[in-house]
């Protein structure tokens, strides 16, 4: 159905006052609902100026709005694949997927939230671990390599909460650290962290399954395949609550 625009909305109540005016005679009731209907108008207006007011200031079109809030509201299958993950795999009450990077700041400070969960709610929740380094953040591809060798030992999460205060010294020496810290086979972890064009391959999959989805920036974060973009511990908790 063609949504209407304001100026054929106001035509429309219009008309329908009008009409309504001419049947309802001197009945109170009938003028009573026509004064209502018209003060509800009135009101639909002045909220429709407001709501186009602050998207002219964002400087966006209704289309555009209406593209984000369709973009917001999409739920997406976003597959497991070789990806990390911890906790419920089988019957989760929630799927957490968390698309990021280990040189944003942002991604460091929300680390140890993530590690809560992780450690409150294992058995209620998947954590799914996604790549997606960003182009102007050089050492993050180097440090996706590093925890993709963790992982091929089993010990990913360790391995990404170890290394997650170090965002700003990234490079081999910390990740040989981190490795020894976790209990790694030094060896094996070298040999497998070389960000050669297979590893590349690995990550840039996950970065473009991230930009199919609509990743905006890291973190990101889709719960039950829907993009979060306020997320938090009591977000999770709420949503476990409110979950069947």
């Amino acid at each position: 159905m063609k949504r209407l625009s304001l100026v054929a909305m106001a035509i429309f109540f219009a008309s329908l006052v009008a009409c309504n005016q001419a049947s309802a005679g001197s009945s109170f009731n009938q003028q009573a609902k026509l004064d209502s209907l018209e003060k509800d108008f009135k009101q639909v207006k002045e909220e429709f100026e407001i709501i186009k007011y602050a998207l002219d200031k964002r400087g966006i079109s209704l289309e555009q709005a209406r593209a984000e809030m369709e973009a917001d509201n999409k739920v997406w299958d976003i597959p497991d694949e070789d990806s990390p993950v911890f906790g419920n795999t089988k019957n989760p009450k929630l799927t957490i997927v968390e698309f990021t990077e280990f040189q944003c700041p942002y991604c460091s400070r929300i680390a140890p939230t993530m590690k809560e969960l992780n450690d409150k709610y294992g058995n209620k929740i998947k954590f799914v671990y996604k790549h997606f380094p960003l182009s102007f953040h050089a050492n993050a591809p180097a440090a996706a390599a590093a925890s993709i060798a963790a992982h091929k030992q089993g010990k990913f999460w360790e391995f990404r909460y170890a290394l997650a205060p170090h965002s700003r010294e990234l490079g081999d020496s910390i990740f040989v650290e981190i490795a020894k810290q976790v209990g790694l086979n030094l060896e094996q972890f070298k040999k497998d962290m070389v960000l050669d064009s297979a590893m590349q391959a690995r990550i840039d999959k996950d970065f473009k399954l991230g930009v199919e989805v609509g990743v905006q920036g890291t973190p990101n974060f889709y719960i039950n395949g829907k993009r979060q973009d306020r997320f938090s511990k009591e977000l999770v908790e709420k949503m476990l609550k409110e979950a069947k």
